[in-house]
């Protein structure tokens, strides 16, 4: 089943000719046969980043959002601040469960990264950090298979507008 996708990079330095871990996951997303119909890069501000994400949760053909990057805790990441009242539900258990793959790859800098996922409006939403070592572990060890209507016993398909 093909999901249609977005992919954001919030960041006030990348640009589209160095943004690799929105490479990553575009690569990673049309791979496993997912269509990207949105891509950009978002410029840090909780205000940008909740316009550009509303468009998305209002569009029924954006079924998933990916985001990677301002998830850590430098003054200008407000990805979590930004994401959070747009949320009906969290995925509770993704924050623990990225930080878990992390701490095997980064040790305890893993704390750093408020990684969250949840549903607005039946959207998905993944918010990951934006180095490209997160993005490969989220889609690798977690988001791959909840997209794939195939992997048992659960995933997140049949919840997706």
């Amino acid at each position: 089943m093909n999901l249609r996708c977005a992919i954001f990079t919030v960041s006030n330095r990348r640009m589209a000719a160095d943004d690799t871990s929105g490479d990553l996951l575009a690569e990673r997303l049309q791979g496993a046969g997912h269509q990207l119909v949105r891509r950009a890069i978002i410029p840090d501000g909780r205000y940008e980043i909740r316009r550009v994400l509303s468009d998305c949760i209002a569009d029924p053909q954006v079924q998933v959002v990916i985001m990677n990057g301002g998830t850590g805790f430098a003054a200008n990441n407000e990805v979590p601040e930004a994401v959070m009242p747009l949320l009906d539900r969290e995925v509770p258990g993704f924050g623990e469960l990225m930080r878990q793959l992390s701490y095997d790859d980064i040790g305890s800098s893993a704390l750093q990264a408020r990684s969250l996922a949840g549903f607005a409006n039946g959207t998905l939403i993944f918010c990951l950090p934006g180095s490209m070592g997160a993005c490969k572990l989220a889609w690798d060890g977690i988001i791959a298979e909840q997209l794939d209507y195939r992997h048992k016993p659960c995933n997140f398909v049949s919840h997706l507008n």
